[in-house]
Order: structure tokens, then C-alpha cells, then sequence
């Protein structure tokens, strides 16, 4: 991804999201382009209009904290994006090259067994280790048998972004299908600021994009917003519907990964159904094993 770009459309894409209203501007009736001018972005970060003009053709190099905080506030961006301009900056400066734990590529890690042990410990919710990338790299019993779909589809590795926008299937087990492609899209543009050099989410992006207008039109709106924590419901195939929170945890011992756990309200319908997938899912798995244990007859 060319790094240069990126920042001129987050700027632009930013720039025409804020009214004059909101800036505390005059309105004017002379506006031939949604949201402020580039003189008016200027003037609010106390900057040059040839300067901010510079930076918004994409070039960060160089500048300072200060200037970078002056754009943000002159933008009105939040916490998010904020982050993501300077997630930006830094990957075009590499500055922080050195001082960042460096995220290796998934091709490359072997994660260790005791991430493994950790997550089958977690028995009564779904529980997944996943990459910037939305790669599904490790899962319990239960998020196995609850992403069955994922699994069962091929992919390799598997991956939420692909089940997302790809596979129809996708559209019956997230009844919410256009929020959670809002999400998706989000934690994907994240990483393009974070490691905008990474072949791999580069190649992902160019096929959803080619293959998906509902993945295309949101790459293009660039948007970035942290999500951590919420509500999700869910049409599971066996099991029917389900309402479960999520918590997101960032993993300290494996930069760039994270893991996150589903749970339901103790005694809930979603608990129970949760606990009917986790019976299944046993059953699946002993079939499986008793198949593979089975002697072959031999031929007559």
C-alpha cells in the first residue's frame, strides 16, 4: 500500500466530513466541495496553506507532534483516528522502527503451545486469536464449533474478513451483516495504517476490493474507530440465535495479535444455547475421532 496515498485520502476523506458549522466558520454559499478548504484546515491548524497543502499530497515526513495534533484538532478526529494519523506518520518516518515491538508476519510465527492450553481452558465462551490481518490463527473447541462455517469453507487460513464479504453465509449468521462489515473494514484500514508494507493484508485488500462492492465502498470511506468491547448477535446454523458480548485483548507476549472472547448472560437463552454448541460440538469432535480409530475392513 502506498503510504503516500493513504494519508492524502484519510486527509481528504477527513477534511470533507466537517461543516462549516462545525468548524465555527461562516457558511458561505460558494462551496464547490463537501466540507472545509484547505485554506480553512490551514487556518485552524495555524499553518501555512502551502504547507498543509503538502501534507495533505500525503507527505508526513518530518513533521512534528505539535503539527500533527494541530491537523487532528483542526479535523475534529477522534481518539481513533487520531492514532491512525499517527500511526501514519511514524510508518512513513519510520522513526519508530526501533521502539515498536516489531509484529512478525503469521506465516512466520509459531505461537506457543500454552496459548493453545490457554484458550481450551476457556469453556464456556467461543475464544479466537486472530492477526491484524483478521486471520483466524487459533481457536477453542467451542469458536471452532461456532465459526463452523469459516472452517468448513476451505479457506487458509481462515479468515473473518473473506467469510465477511465473501460467503453468503455470512449475511444469515450476522443478522447485523452491515455493522459488522462497518467493523471489519475498520480493524483492516487500522492495520493498513499500522504496517502499510505488509504483502499479505495488501493482498487482501486488493481481492475483497475486486471482488466485493460492500468491501470496496467502505475501504474508500476510510474510516477508523477503535473497537474493543460491545454487543454482537449472531444466527448460528445449529444452534439458532444467539446475543453475546465481546471483549478484544491486545497480547502483549505476541505483538499485533488479539484475542477475543464471547460470553452470554449467565441464564440467558443465549447462555443455553451456547451450552446445547458445546455439547455439539463434543459430539462432533468424538465422531470424528471414532471414525479416524475404526479399522479399515480389508478387501475380499
Amino acid at each position: 500500500m502506498d503510504n503516500r496515498d493513504e494519508v492524502r485520502e484519510f486527509l481528504t476523506s477527513r477534511r470533507a466530513k466537517i461543516t462549516s458549522a462545525q468548524a465555527g466558520l461562516p457558511s458561505g454559499t460558494r462551496r464547490r466541495v463537501p466540507g472545509l478548504r484547505r485554506s480553512e484546515v490551514a487556518a485552524l491548524a495555524d499553518v501555512s496553506v502551502e504547507y498543509y497543502a503538502k501534507l495533505e499530497r500525503g507527505n508526513l515526513a518530518g513533521v512534528s507532534p505539535a503539527v500533527l495534533e494541530a491537523v487532528a484538532r483542526a479535523l475534529r478526529l477522534d481518539d481513533a483516528e487520531r492514532t491512525h494519523l499517527l500511526h501514519l506518520a511514524q510508518a512513513q518516518e519510520g522513526s519508530d522502527t526501533l521502539a515498536r515491538p516489531r509484529a512478525r508476519s503469521s506465516r512466520q510465527r509459531t505461537l506457543h503451545k500454552s496459548l493453545q492450553w490457554t484458550l481450551d481452558a476457556v469453556t464456556a465462551g467461543p475464544a479466537i486469536v486472530v492477526n491484524g490481518r483478521l486471520d483466524l490463527l487459533m481457536a477453542n473447541q467451542l469458536a471452532r464449533a461456532f465459526f463452523s462455517d469459516i472452517y468448513d469453507g476451505g479457506m487458509k487460513p481462515p479468515n473473518l474478513a473473506r467469510y465477511q464479504f465473501l460467503d453468503p453465509a455470512a449475511r444469515r449468521f450476522y443478522p447485523d451483516w452491515d455493522l459488522i462489515a462497518d467493523m471489519t473494514v475498520d480493524v483492516l484500514r487500522t492495520e493498513a495504517g499500522r504496517n502499510p508494507y505488509d504483502k499479505d493484508l495488501h493482498d487482501l485488500v486488493g481481492e475483497l476490493s475486486t471482488r466485493s462492492d460492500a468491501f470496496r465502498t467502505r475501504w474508500g470511506a476510510h474510516n477508523v474507530t477503535r473497537h474493543g468491547t460491545g454487543i454482537k448477535r449472531f444466527h448460528h446454523p445449529v444452534v439458532g440465535n444467539l446475543t453475546l458480548a465481546w471483549e478484544a485483548l491486545a497480547m502483549a507476549a505476541e505483538p499485533g495479535l488479539t484475542l477475543t472472547i464471547y460470553t452470554a448472560e449467565p441464564g440467558s437463552p443465549s447462555a443455553e444455547g451456547l451450552n446445547l454448541l458445546a455439547s455439539w460440538a463434543v459430539t462432533q469432535d468424538t465422531a470424528v475421532a471414532s471414525s479416524l480409530r475404526s479399522p479399515t475392513t480389508p478387501p475380499n
